[in-house]
């Protein structure tokens, strides 16, 4: 395929004009190739711009023939000879007027903030890195105290100010999680259900997917045990039941639900969109489907719509675990036995708990 060919199935792709079997049939291209992928993004990153410029041009437009339409140097001469009534108002009374808009202003403001609509991301769609209290951090500090002398064990304390979830995806300390969660750190704590704590360190991060690749480095820690969960590399069914468990608070919490689409936010095809409670400090939270199997990575929610997540697909992760450079990818031996099918939720839950950990960062 020619370059001006790919363009112009990207925009086809993009603008939603393909039909479904095309559709998946591109989006299997996208996962298979790397530099397509990247060309995708790259082209929507761009399009972007040019309707952000088109919108401002647009703007300028409106502007300049509003301006036009007024004659300041006539208007200016009639206001000076005869100041209407809210001229005069403005001349005797401008400091007083100036305070009361002034608190008028951050009025609006701070209730825009607190509504979210002054949010970096978009109004209605959140990532779900969360802040953690400083009071938390010092019942954090005195558990951790508490852990190791109770149990005669080494652990490290994280006084981290955002906190996320993270799972482990093979037995020799790789863990994984959103970038979002880690951006800005290179090294970062993470804590399972038992208390145990330990630094780990990254190692590869894809923005453009929000995952991220950990691996622990603690003298103390020896090995995870076999990982009771397959990483599914197909497409998985609207209508799945499915849940996940990760750390919107100090102790681990059950999300139970259903996946109600195969596409993401504005129909990112690098997502679902699930039916789950989630909260901050979800992010990097595993997505599991009723026989255990791993489909995606926890990352955002819909903040309007109470109960609506959006997962990072596991076909991504298997992708980036396979585009980690030689120089520090260890050995990564995914799952692909999955103790977990036979199992009821319950049992699960007790399989999985010291497979999904609490993540600490500083910024």
């Amino acid at each position: 395929m020619s370059d001006d060919q790919l363009l112009d199935t990207i925009e086809k792709y993009l603008n939603g004009e393909m039909g479904k079997d095309e559709r998946a049939r591109f989006e299997k291209l996208r996962n298979e190739n790397a530099d397509v992928n990247s060309k995708v993004a790259e082209h929507k990153h761009f399009t972007g711009l040019i309707k952000q410029y088109g919108e401002r041009l647009e703007l300028e437009k409106r502007l300049n023939a509003i301006h036009d339409e007024i004659d300041i140097e006539v208007l200016d001469n009639e206001l000076r000879i005869h100041p209407s009534g809210i001229v005069r108002l403005w001349r005797n009374h401008h400091s007083k007027i100036s305070v009361a808009a002034s608190i008028a202003i951050f009025a609006v403001l701070c209730t825009l903030f607190f509504t979210g609509y002054l949010s970096n991301r978009e109004t209605n769609y959140a990532k779900l890195r969360g802040e953690v209290a400083k009071i938390k951090q010092s019942t954090d500090q005195l558990n951790s105290q508490f852990n190791n002398l109770s149990h005669q064990r080494r652990t490290n304390t994280n006084s981290g100010k955002f906190r996320g979830t993270g799972f482990a995806i093979s037995s020799n300390g790789y863990l994984v999680t959103n970038y979002h969660v880690i951006e800005g750190n290179d090294t970062v704590f993470v804590q399972n259900a038992s208390g145990d704590s330990y630094r780990a360190k990254v190692i590869y991060s894809e923005p453009q997917t929000d995952i991220a690749i950990l691996e622990i480095k603690d003298p103390s820690f020896k090995t995870f045990g076999a990982i009771p969960y397959a990483f599914k590399k197909a497409e998985t069914d609207i209508g799945e039941n499915v849940y996940t468990i990760g750390y919107p608070r100090d102790a681990m919490v059950l999300g139970p639900g259903f996946l109600t689409a195969s596409t993401g936010f504005k129909g990112d095809t690098t997502q679902y969109q699930v039916s789950t409670p989630v909260d901050y400090g979800n992010s990097g939270g595993p997505l599991l489907d009723s026989r255990g199997n791993l489909i995606g990575i926890i990352n955002a929610k819909e903040t309007h719509i109470d109960g609506t997540a959006f997962a990072v697909k596991s076909s991504y992760l298997l992708k980036a675990i396979q585009d980690i450079p030689d120089s520090v990818k260890g050995s990564i031996n995914t799952n692909s036995k999955n103790i977990l099918a036979t199992l009821n939720r319950v049992q699960q839950i007790k399989k999985l708990q010291n497979y999904v950990f609490m993540i600490k960062v500083n910024q």
